[in-house]
């Protein structure tokens, strides 16, 4: 057992998904004392896994005696996870998740676990048809949280407005409005990307090492805003566009040679899934813009770079969360809502 790190623990905090898991240990000033990881994602285990898991991950973090609250968002919640903490519908204010929190059975007495519930949305009208997401809706809890102390631990929750974007495998576009998750979408994109870098024909054209088709080469970036724009201005050429790459690779001798030819093409095809993605948002985009507001994106540095330089491309600024940054926060209201409950329940309140 860390010994310094179980005497000052106060809660600790955990974002379960389908892959793998994180988890923070965190003093009564949510700082973090400690983080750990694990591959053990929800579509490794059973529901009788997940205690004996959660202890091997944080079990150096915990004392000999007494209760640690441990808040988990995303997957562990899921119907087929751990116990399913049924999905909220939106409107959904972000500081009122804890709601919809349920807490499994557990043999560690020492254990006071919480499962955060995911939103739904129903079928509104055409363009924001039914929707799930379960852990994205913690980041967005954290853009709306404000230190008001000069430790931290003084919070207030900030009714935010405005659009927000989750780049990643699945992207996920959030409507806020004072706070509240009003309508959200879902976009395949990065499953897209992957699907056709790897398992269409394109693949054959886009042999790189990873990393090297990043839009900081100017190269690269060149590449990556034309595709930007030539998607933005016809989406309906999309899948013409597609085959275009293949056909570049054969014929266009203004390529460079070897890795960096597919790294040109990469860059390419990035631009191409993310600017059709931004087409099909350009609406709420253009209002956005009108009300000089930034798009906010929520997210590991690399795909929101990527983000951030097509909504340039296209007259849109934005702003950069770090996603570990914003699930912290989140989880530190809920954690703040649950605990305040508690004390309530406690007193009679």
């Amino acid at each position: 057992m860390s010994q310094s790190v179980a005497e000052s623990l106060a809660w600790v905090a955990v974002d379960w998904g389908s892959s793998n898991l994180r988890a923070w240990a965190l003093d009564a000033q949510d700082r973090v004392l400690a983080r750990c990881d694990s591959r053990r994602g929800m579509l490794s285990l059973r529901p009788h896994d997940y205690e004996a898991e959660l202890k091997r991950v944080i079990g150096d973090w915990m004392p000999p005696t007494g209760h640690v609250p441990v808040r988990i968002c995303g997957m562990a919640g899921a119907r087929q996870g751990w116990l399913e903490a049924a999905y909220l519908p939106v409107p959904t204010r972000l500081d009122n998740l804890s709601r919809g929190a349920v807490r499994p059975s557990l043999k560690d007495p020492r254990l006071e676990v919480t499962l955060l519930p995911g939103l739904c949305q129903a079928a509104g009208d055409q363009q924001h048809g039914f929707d799930v997401m379960r852990g994205e809706e913690t980041q967005l809890a954290g853009l709306c949280r404000v230190d008001t102390g000069h430790d931290g631990r003084e919070q207030a929750f900030s009714p935010v407005t405005g659009l927000a974007c989750l780049p990643g495998t699945h992207a996920k576009w959030a409507w806020l409005n004072a706070g509240a998750i009003t309508r959200f979408t879902t976009c395949m994109t990065g499953e897209l990307y992957d699907l056709l870098a790897h398992q269409s024909v394109l693949r054959h054209s886009l042999d790189h090492p990873d990393g090297s088709d990043d839009p900081s080469d100017p190269g690269n970036r060149e590449c990556f805003i034309a595709a930007v724009r030539e998607i933005n201005e016809a989406p309906a050429a999309f899948t013409a566009r597609l085959f275009g790459l293949r056909a570049r690779d054969l014929l266009d001798d203004g390529l460079p040679v070897g890795e960096a030819r597919g790294a040109r093409l990469a860059a390419r095809l990035s631009g191409l899934v993310i600017g059709l993605e931004l087409a099909g948002l350009q609406d709420e985009l253009r209002l956005e813009s009108a009300a000089a507001r930034d798009i906010t994106l929520i997210g590991n540095d690399t795909l929101c770079a990527r983000y951030a330089l097509a909504l340039s491309t296209l007259g849109h600024t934005s702003h950069t969360l770090d996603g570990e940054s914003a699930v912290l926060a989140g989880l530190s209201l809920a954690n703040r809502t649950l605990s305040q409950a508690a004390m309530n329940r406690a007193s009679g309140a």
